[in-house]
């Protein structure tokens, strides 16, 4: 599924002041004989917080910066096709129950070890451990279907599923199901989580040389890499100097006064007014869009017409527009746009009616208010609890205070609570929450099974509908794409009726490069890929 890649210029804006102020403190990169340094700013603000193992966590920050250090089977191009990678070869059983694999021969880990079948089983096998508590990644081998992988001879595997499972070898493709040294996963994985040099060991194109939790990551060129995507070899870029900045407006800032060359997460607002010579490009995430989570199993979201009501009341095209300067499409669906399976009818189905909204609400019992404006039933607010995952970007908090302005005016009050990680896991765990909210980026539509069936594990709705199930698990065992679109087709009509989540946008993955870099690709899900990489 080929992605959306805006690449534009961005006429001279006016200097921001945090770049004046890390003008002092910071060099700017330099370019020198033995390829230089690029320096790389990225948000990456909870990766200290045990998330430097993408085979764990679950935040795309993981993946993204740990690509440089893991590579993975096989790499998956921009039209959805795979391609060689460690895996020069591969077949699939014709009931997508046994995947085998044929590896390279010339691959080692940057710590000497080799590369080889009994290293894909001891990574494989440690994911799905109990043990490593993963989640996503588990999810992705398959969780329950996976039932091992055998090594056939030192550069052949074989991985079984006990059903089968059509997503695998998009999710073999992903850093999520790379590959660590085994002599790492002998003695240190416990210490994955925080990772470092010596830890966080791959056969990538660079190596973890060091490490400051939440101020900088510094990669350093694996001179020996001759196994990238495409036949790519060691990237003509010495040093990778990631930056930990979790403010936009420093980023924006190293990169306006060239002290970083490449910046991420950039928001649209700051997008439009970057240096001369500065080149934007906006890739739109694939995946489940930045949504709102309704939990019908704690409180007054048990009530459908609530559930209902509080979407209907939301005039969810005027807020992304102007939070969002038109950057980012409004999400009807619980796909977004450039995800396969993607339905299109389902655009301007349920659109913003106030009215409809508080006919629902006056159905559902809350017809009285109190002395603020809130409705009432049997003595109660009609109130819900908001939780949120910090830090929580500006434009985020902006699309909250219009939510809740939106649904104050129909009687509807949403308190929200913005919690560090730690505080937001003790809730999010219980589902002692009403309602919270995030994006997922995924290619294939069967990250829907770990949000909407009963024993998905970010099924943060506490959706249990039989019906549904078996959607899912229909749409995972079947290798016909015709079969499956029609599947979550029906997954995703059914969600825009009974309002399990509430689709709000569907954002890009906005970067900002300097006019030093040359090669610069993205991933589908608009990560840099650093194989080509130059500085001039």
């Amino acid at each position: 599924m080929p992605h959306t890649l805006l690449r534009r210029a961005i006429p001279l804006g006016a200097a921001l002041a945090a770049s004046a102020l890390l003008l002092s403190a910071c060099a700017a990169p330099a370019s020198d004989a033995d390829g230089g340094e690029l320096v790389w700013s990225i948000e990456g603000a909870n990766l200290a917080a045990g998330h430097m193992d993408p085979q764990v966590s679950q935040l795309d920050v993981s993946g993204m910066v740990q690509r440089a250090v893991l590579d993975s089977l096989v790499f998956q191009e921009d039209d959805g096709s795979f391609s060689a990678w460690l895996a020069k070869d591969w077949k699939v059983s014709p009931d997508s129950t046994e995947y085998t694999f044929t590896l390279r021969d010339d691959v080692t880990f940057t710590d000497g070890e080799p590369f080889d079948a009994e290293a894909v089983k001891a990574n494989f096998d440690r994911i799905v451990d109990p043990e490593t508590e993963s989640a996503q990644a588990a999810s992705m081998m398959g969780a329950d279907f996976y039932e091992g992988t055998e090594v056939v001879d030192e550069h052949t595997v074989t991985v079984r599923f006990s059903q089968p499972y059509a997503p695998f070898l998009q999710a073999a493709s992903t850093p999520q199901l790379g590959f660590y040294s085994p002599a790492v996963l002998a003695d240190s994985a416990d210490q994955l989580k925080a990772g470092g040099p010596g830890i966080t060991v791959g056969t990538g194109p660079y190596e973890l040389t060091e490490y400051t939790p939440d101020q900088e990551i510094v990669y350093t060129r694996n001179d020996d890499y001759a196994w990238g995507p495409h036949g790519s070899k060691a990237p003509g870029v010495e040093t990778l100097r990631v930056e930990i900045q979790p403010e936009a407006s420093v980023r924006t800032g190293v990169i306006e006064s060239g002290e970083a060359d490449l910046a991420s997460n950039i928001p649209p607002n700051l997008a439009g007014g970057l240096g001369e010579g500065i080149t934007v490009d906006s890739v739109e995430y694939p995946g489940l869009p930045y949504s709102l989570y309704l939990n019908e199993k704690y409180g007054v979201f048990a009530d459908e017409k609530v559930r209902q009501a509080f979407a209907r009341g939301i005039d969810v095209d005027a807020a992304v527009e102007e939070i969002f300067f038109g950057q980012f499409p409004r999400a009807w669906s619980v796909l977004g746009s450039t995800t396969p399976g993607y339905d299109a009818a389902l655009e301007g189905e349920h659109p913003f009616d106030p009215d409809a909204a508080g006919a629902l609400l006056d159905e559902a019992g809350w017809t009285a208010r109190d002395g603020d404006g809130i409705r009432m039933k049997d003595g109660k607010r009609l109130s819900v609890r908001w939780i949120a995952w910090t830090p929580v970007p500006d434009d985020r908090a902006a699309l909250a205070n219009a939510i809740q302005s939106d649904l104050k005016k129909i009687g509807f009050e949403v308190v929200r609570e913005e919690l560090d990680p730690g505080a937001y896991n003790e809730q999010y765990e219980p589902k002692t929450f009403d309602l919270t909210d995030w994006g997922f980026s995924g290619v294939d539509p069967d990250f829907l099974r770990a949000h909407l069936h009963t024993d998905g594990f970010q099924n943060a709705s506490q959706v249990t509908d039989p019906n549904v199930d078996s959607l899912l698990e229909q749409a995972v065992a079947s290798s016909d794409q015709t079969v499956r679109d029609d599947i979550y087709t029906q997954v995703q009509e059914w969600n825009a009726d009974y309002t399990a989540i509430v689709p709000l946008y569907s954002p890009s993955a906005i970067t900002a490069v300097g006019e030093r870099i040359d090669g610069l690709a993205y991933d589908l899900y608009g990560r840099p890929l650093f194989y080509d990489v130059s500085v001039r």
